[in-house]
């Protein structure tokens, strides 16, 4: 059976990992995670003061491709020293969740919000989430450089290198109702058969419009799809009752 992985539905790295030379060349990753400090304050609600969208600087697409390439490459590099990859791919799947919603990185992307009232909230979302020391100082360091709305974008480099080392294929499986356990872990076999890749990570996704049924997402871009939904079915149905248009004479 294939090594099934589902993806979850937030202090110090240890002092014995040094930096390594890549990591400490590269910049914005120069910042050392054995230095940032995750502080706990009090329990915190969301309340930054609103601003539009484009009021703080945004780096061009091809700049944040690269910021978030580096910035998952420092993360891993520090999983890989700590032996923790697995522990890590977990802390940012449960982070890519909590950055899907604009308003957290607007919140600590915004300059007018005061940076206690940002730890606060770190450390709301560290204990919440039980991550892994290291990640939350990989959030202080991302935050302290106003980098948070490159977050879903840092998961899905850190997700693309730690599939790499670990020989993992990634499946998302999209249905209207979350499947059972198991047969998530008979699509996980199918996916490894096809692929012959060592493990499947499954990250499920809920769509209504499906109807009934589910569609699976892998490979490289998530370019291969199998659909097995209702949906898929009934435009088939459809499809076979149209027919072409006929121009009459009269």
């Amino acid at each position: 059976m294939a090594a099934l992985r589902l993806a979850s539905s937030v202090t110090l790295c240890p002092a014995a990992a040094a930096a390594s030379p890549s990591s400490a060349a590269a910049a914005p990753r120069a910042a050392s995670f054995a230095c940032a400090v995750a502080r706990g304050l009090p329990s915190l609600r969301l309340a930054a003061p609103r601003r539009r969208r484009g009021d703080l600087g945004r780096p061009s697409a091809a700049g944040a491709e690269a910021a978030a390439e580096n910035y998952a490459t420092a993360l891993t590099e520090v999983a890989a020293e700590s032996d923790s990859l697995d522990a890590t791919v977990a802390d940012m799947e449960k982070l890519e969740k909590i950055f899907a919603e604009e308003a957290i990185a607007e919140f600590f992307d915004n300059p007018t919000v005061p940076r206690e009232e940002k730890t606060a909230l770190i450390d709301e979302i560290a204990k919440s989430s039980e991550l892994q020391p290291h990640t939350v100082n990989f959030l202080n360091v991302v935050i302290d450089n106003t980098r948070a709305s490159l977050m879903p974008q840092i998961v899905r480099e850190f997700e693309t290198a730690y599939n790499a080392l670990t020989g993992t294929e990634e499946a998302v499986v999209t249905s209207v109702v979350q499947l059972e356990s198991q047969d998530l872990a008979q699509i996980a076999t199918h996916v490894q058969n096809i692929t012959g890749a060592a493990n499947v990570r499954i990250k499920t996704r809920l769509d209504p419009e499906l109807i009934a049924g589910f569609t699976v997402q892998y490979g490289r871009d998530s370019s291969n799809f199998i659909d097995m939904s209702v949906r898929k079915q009934i435009a088939e149905i459809t499809s076979e009752f149209e027919m072409p248009s006929v121009n009459l004479e009269v």
